[in-house]
């Protein structure tokens, strides 16, 4: 089994990065593999609802000048996803904004490329926002009806400053929760 988590904060070291590697860690501990795909500072564009995708059918975006069908080829061989995205203006940042929106829009197009995935948001926030990061994300993963594990509360942490996250305990300790209640789901489903 194998876990991609697409990290769309700038910072490649930055909070929302820590948090996916505290999840990570777990499911790593449950022997399920994960990687990291850094999206973040990557120019893109966002969906043009040209519905290209839907008239060709071959599971990609007709945008080639960045590189989002290959971040989508990642997540229809995966068996799960995480969405990490920092919080910004209370909502996701424009990278992340632009995977959800063409990554949905193309799985849709292609059958549903994601239903009964398992997917997962998690969230660094500095202060506010956080919910409506959460909602987002959800909505993307409820839209493609993907299974979504919860954790033992909403998956974001606290942090300004890189590594400021390590100090919010019970964010760090929803990660570890959230690690390894999608393990849990996963071998379910899986194995």
């Amino acid at each position: 089994m194998k876990v991609v988590a697409f990290n769309a904060s700038p910072r490649k070291n930055g909070n929302t990065s820590r948090l996916l590697r505290v999840v990570l860690d777990e499911l790593g501990n449950e022997g399920i593999e994960g990687e990291v795909v850094h999206i973040g500072g990557t120019k893109l564009r966002g969906c043009l609802a040209c519905g290209k995708c839907r008239e060709k059918q071959d599971k990609r975006c007709i945008q080639t000048d960045d590189p989002v069908n290959e971040w989508l080829e990642r997540m229809w061989d995966a068996d799960g996803i995480l969405l990490g995205s920092p919080t910004y203006f209370a909502n996701v940042n424009t990278e992340m904004k632009a995977l959800i929106d063409r990554g949905g829009y193309v799985a849709m197009a292609n059958g549903g490329l994601l239903t009964r995935k398992v997917g997962a948001p998690v969230i660094a926030v500095r202060r506010g926002g956080a919910m409506q990061v959460y909602g987002a994300l959800m909505a993307f993963f409820g839209i493609n009806q993907m299974i979504v594990p919860c954790s033992s509360y909403w998956n974001f942490a606290l942090g300004l400053q890189p590594g400021d996250v390590e100090n919010d305990a019970e964010g760090m300790r929803t990660m570890v929760n959230l690690g390894k209640n999608m393990a849990f789901v996963m071998q379910k489903i899986y194995a």
